[in-house]
């Protein structure tokens, strides 16, 4: 789906958050296929995630498969954490730039970093595979995020959840809209099509929650079923016209051509860790560095955030 989408080496490095120069020793060391274009090097984003599949497995960070989703109360993740090691869950990219600046404070601490959606990356918590988890996952019932998530997927468990930033989340659309797609209803209509997330995302969650509220049967929507496993594959899928619409936040719309983004709600995006471990040497730097200027200001330099509250503790369950 993704392979005719060409990143050069910069933009590779970019989602990776490396150097270039690390980019070119992994197509060296044959680690991430590449190809030319007359002197350039170029990459298929298809590549790129499959390098960062890999590097999850390396990492001893593997996930349970999106079709056993429905498997995940009767057996554990298997996400295997090391000692002494922090794993952070999570696809955000400023998820990346925390987890640089911990390791650059800290004296040897390494943090991991688990690629995975919001309901998996809570229930990896429970299982005490990870120490911070993150979500924004709402509730259509009571109209928040993430507390009712919270209570649910990890009973019994005191936990704490500290707000990272607020994001704006909507549809991916052709620019110009011309489809004129404005609201969850326009989804059923038979000249539309779109490209969904894999089960456990926070906007899979957003969609099944608006389409219940609507009493929208998901059957009834054209490409429902076929899945993607980021923000930037799905809206790549619109901008070249394999889509029509697709869900996802604001800042992954201004790093695609050719396409727009319709805001439809404002989310809460949060760090759900364990109370037991709120006095860990590793999650008391994590949070001295939510609360500093200087991290708030990498954030605020890549655009798309709002980080009014960051740092802050909003709920103890």
């Amino acid at each position: 789906m993704t392979d005719r989408i060409a990143l050069n080496t910069q933009e590779v490095a970019e989602l990776l958050k490396v150097g270039k120069n690390t980019v070119y020793d992994l197509v060296k060391r044959g680690e991430i296929n590449s190809y030319k274009v007359g002197r350039k090097i170029r990459f298929a984003l298809s590549d790129v995630e499959a390098y960062i599949e890999k590097s999850k497995s390396i990492q001893s960070v593997a996930l349970p498969p999106n079709d056993q989703e429905s498997r995940i109360e009767n057996q554990p993740p298997q996400i295997d954490s090391i000692p002494n090691d922090l794993v952070i869950c999570g696809q955000d990219i400023i998820l990346d730039v925390l987890s640089n600046f911990i390791e650059h404070q800290s004296n040897g601490l390494r943090v991991l970093r688990a690629y995975t959606g919001s309901y998996s990356s809570l229930v990896s918590l429970y299982y005490g595979k990870v120490q911070v988890a993150t979500a924004h996952l709402w509730d259509s019932d009571t109209g928040q995020y993430n507390v009712p998530y919270v209570r649910r997927l990890l009973p019994g468990i005191p936990t704490i959840i500290i707000h990272l930033v607020y994001r704006m989340q909507g549809f991916y659309v052709a620019k110009g809209n011309p489809k004129n797609i404005q609201t969850w209803t326009d989804l059923k209509r038979p000249d539309i099509t779109m490209i969904n997330r894999e089960k456990g995302a926070g906007s899979r969650v957003l969609l099944d929650e608006n389409l219940r509220l609507l009493g929208i049967d998901s059957r009834t929507i054209k490409g429902y079923r076929r899945e993607s496993q980021s923000h930037l594959a799905v809206a790549s899928a619109v901008g070249r016209g394999a889509a029509d619409v697709a869900v996802g936040n604001e800042k992954i719309a201004r790093q695609v051509d050719h396409i727009d983004f319709i805001p439809l709600q404002k989310e809460r995006y949060e760090l759900v860790i364990k109370k037991e471990d709120l006095y860990l040497p590793s999650i008391q730097m994590m949070l001295e560095i939510l609360r500093s200027d200087e991290y708030k200001n990498e954030v605020i330099g890549i655009g798309g955030y709002d980080v009014s509250e960051m740092g802050n503790i909003v709920a103890e369950i």
